[in-house]
C-alpha cells in the first residue's frame, strides 16, 4: 500500500512546459500500466502546447477553475466536474484563459 497527500508533496514542472506545476502522487512503474497519476495547476494564460502520446491514454478531471482542451481539432469547455479522456496519438492541447487557476488531476493508461 502506498499512502500521499497532496499538502506534502513538492511541486514540479510538467514535461511540456515547466512552469505548469504538477504533484504526482503515483508515478511510472508504480502501478502496472499507469504512466502516473497527478494533479496539475495551470495559472491563466497558461498553455500545455498541442502534442500527443502514442501509446497511452490521458484522463483529466477539472477539480477547480474552468479552461481549454482542444483535442482532434475540436474546442470543448473545461468546468469542474469535467472528465475527458484522450485516445492514443490524438494531438490535444489544454489552455486557461480564465482569471483563476485551473486545477486537473490526471492520469495516463498505457494502451493494451
Amino acid at each position: 500500500m502506498k499512502i500521499v497527500r497532496l499538502g506534502l508533496i513538492k511541486e514540479e514542472g510538467v514535461s511540456h512546459d515547466p512552469e505548469i506545476k504538477k504533484k504526482v502522487m503515483l508515478g511510472p512503474g508504480e502501478v502496472p500500466r499507469l504512466r502516473g497519476f497527478s494533479q496539475a495547476y495551470f495559472r491563466p494564460g497558461q498553455r500545455a502546447s498541442a502534442h500527443s502520446h502514442d501509446d497511452m491514454y490521458e484522463i483529466f478531471l477539472v477539480e477547480a477553475g474552468s479552461g481549454e482542451i482542444v483535442a482532434a481539432g475540436e474546442r470543448h469547455h473545461l468546468a469542474p466536474g469535467t472528465c475527458v479522456a484522450v485516445r492514443p496519438g490524438e494531438v490535444h492541447e489544454i489552455v486557461n484563459p480564465g482569471p483563476d487557476t485551473l486545477v486537473l488531476t490526471y492520469f495516463g493508461i498505457e494502451e493494451g
